[in-house]
């Protein structure tokens, strides 16, 4: 499949397409704490992962790490493993934007208080038991499903 994708993002055909967007490189985590739970925040009414832009010049596991830091306020935080990367587009200030988010598998501590980040839109950032993240996932963006799922299956 890596191969299959690899091919699908070269060419004359990706370049035309791709040429309707602005990309954005983007980074975030699936974090579970001492107890097993899923960290999940809400921005704009729906329940998300935290992820953000990669900055220039900027690693691209440092800014999973950094956007996870700053739009849930935890500063322990180790990545395990990667996860897969997705792909949506939206649109923002009249212009279609087409992301790419590199996911990674990291551990956290519910020890640390929890603080969204406001300036981000996000509403709440919360913890969540195993049993609770299948009715999340089918709640939140549909291209995230396979982050959700890779989760339930590695945590399994």
């Amino acid at each position: 499949m890596e191969g299959q994708a690899r091919i699908m993002h070269e060419g004359a055909e990706w370049e035309a397409f791709r040429a309707d967007y602005k990309f954005v490189l983007a980074a975030g985590g699936a974090v579970t704490d001492e107890r097993g739970r899923l960290l999940v925040i809400k921005r704009w009414g729906k329940w998300d992962l935290p992820k953000g832009k990669v900055d220039e010049g900027e690693e691209i596991e440092a800014a999973a790490l950094r956007e996870v830091n700053e739009e849930c306020g935890l500063r322990t935080l180790r990545i395990t493993e990667p996860m897969p990367s997705t792909w949506h587009t939206y649109a923002r200030k009249g212009r279609a934007h087409l992301k790419c988010t590199h996911w990674f598998f990291m551990r956290g501590s519910s020890a640390e208080p929890l603080v969204p980040q406001h300036e981000e839109d996000i509403e709440e950032v919360k913890w969540v038991e195993r049993a609770e993240v299948e009715a999340i996932a089918r709640a939140s963006y549909p291209s995230l499903r396979v982050v959700f799922d890779a989760w339930l299956a590695m945590e399994a």
